[in-house]
């Protein structure tokens, strides 16, 4: 059977993305007031650095700047994980990058599925943090029990929805009317629902449990929790959103600020609380449930395992310091101090091994192939003879996941759990490998290492 006709999964994820930004969009104003915000923010950068402008458009990232969004969502069964798994993977989305977030008191572990090639990541590169609830974290055995009960009764796919991905799997994809048949059916999953399929006393115990557990548990669908647009100053962000009144959260996530920003920060407003309906014979009864907020990040250089331990070493040495965690009006400073240690130009990070970067020849180097020979990249670097740009960090950080769950799940929430990470499992219940994001960055590099002699 020909596949011309089929729509490609980047096309696909493109409309998917916008799919969910307008729904998100309807269902939480805030947000809306978020992407504005974002987008005034952007606009000035790029006015303001000429050079980064230059940079983004050489590394295909201006073109995605705008449209670039992240979601969560949270499932509670292996067999939900596994049809995510399916329902991604028709979007060009892969499992990429293995997060136990038990250890920071939040009782699940979790993946990104995200695109993987250069190409597919220039297109669209849409990606959603999928978490897998640990229902083995949960102490009382009758809530355990009663929680598993729940779950195994949802469907939170329709009918459609399911059949198409049949379909897709078994033709190699979808023709167009199709695509957006499926891109319609697939939003349902990730729709908010105002009904809670449990007693207002059974929220109230799983609640009890842990907020996360609850927000899991008591619904017919796993809603998607919050969607982020990528700003090029997230310091600008956050007093953006203080200065608009939103109530953001106390302290940005991740790195300090820096020249050349690494990794990953972020920051939200707190989770909205919504009136919920449970049932309750004839009338119901209603209250409250907290669980979607609003969050904005910005992505810098992608760190090599060299530079990840790095920064690791740093981030542990500033929250443990005084033993206040990222507690206290201080830990801003003490964050800075701490990266202090931590290269803060590109040239160093390059030559060093402590980040991955996407080089290329420059138009005099295209101009005089004859001068690029075998030369090494550094040198062509320092004849001007190729650049080499930061590779994005397409991925998260499990620290700074926790930390905006728990800002967004009441602050004071903080358990200790005995389990450990437990990838095997995670796996299992999805069905396929977690990729290496290691692994996906040192390959962009190697590829355009090797573009530099292909000429």
């Amino acid at each position: 059977m020909s596949t011309d006709r089929f729509v490609s999964p980047d096309d696909i994820r493109s409309l998917f993305a916008q799919a969910m930004s307008t729904m998100y969009r309807t269902e939480v104003p805030l947000y809306g007031t978020l992407v504005d915000l974002v987008a005034e923010i952007n606009d000035a950068v790029l006015t303001a650095h000429p050079a980064l402008a230059e940079q983004l458009d050489r590394t295909d990232e201006r073109a995605r700047l705008d449209q670039e969004r992240h979601g969560a969502i949270r499932v509670g069964t292996a067999e939900e994980l596994a049809t995510l798994g399916r329902l991604f993977a028709l979007m060009g989305m892969y499992p990429i990058g293995y997060y136990d977030l038990s250890v920071a008191g939040v009782p699940v572990h979790s993946t990104a599925f995200r695109p993987r090639t250069a190409q597919a990541l220039a297109r669209n590169p849409f990606r959603v943090f999928t978490s897998l609830l640990r229902l083995e974290l949960i102490e009382n055995a009758a809530l355990r029990e009663q929680s598993a009960a729940i779950l195994a009764q949802r469907r939170i796919f329709t009918d459609t929805a399911l059949a198409l991905i049949a379909q897709a799997e078994r033709e190699g994809g979808l023709d167009e009317a199709d695509a957006r048949r499926f891109v319609i059916e697939a939003l349902e999953t990730f729709r908010w629902h105002g009904d809670a399929t449990v007693s207002l006393d059974t929220y109230h115990a799983l609640h009890d449990a842990h907020r996360l557990i609850a927000d899991v548990v008591s619904f017919r669908g796993p809603h998607i929790n919050h969607l982020t647009p990528r700003t090029l100053d997230i310091d600008a962000a956050q007093d953006g959103m203080l200065a608009r009144g939103i109530d953001a959260k106390a302290v940005i996530e991740g790195p300090p600020p820096r020249r050349c920003p690494i990794l990953l920060r972020q920051t939200s407003f707190k989770a909205l609380e919504e009136t919920v309906h449970f049932p309750s014979g004839d009338a119901g009864d209603a209250g409250t449930h907290t669980a979607r907020f609003g969050e904005i990040e910005q992505r810098g250089l992608a760190l090599t395992p060299k530079g990840r331990a790095l920064y690791d070493q740093l981030l542990a040495q500033a929250r443990d310091s005084g033993g206040a965690g990222s507690t206290g009006q201080d830990y801003p400073t003490r964050l800075a101090e701490a990266f202090i240690a931590f290269p803060d130009d590109h040239d160093t990070l390059r030559r060093e091994g402590l980040g991955y970067y996407r080089y290329a020849l420059t138009d005099a180097g295209r101009a005089n192939p004859g001068a690029v020979g075998d030369l090494p990249a550094e040198a062509l670097i320092a004849a001007g003879l190729a650049s080499a740009d930061p590779i994005v960090y397409e991925d998260f950080l499990p620290v700074s996941a926790a930390g905006i769950f728990q800002s967004n799940l009441g602050g004071d929430e903080q358990r200790a759990y005995a389990a450990h990470a437990n990838r095997d499992a995670f796996e299992q219940a999805l069905g396929m490998t977690v990729e290496d994001e290691f692994a996906i960055y040192a390959r962009l590099q190697a590829e355009s290492l090797a573009s530099l002699r292909s000429r």
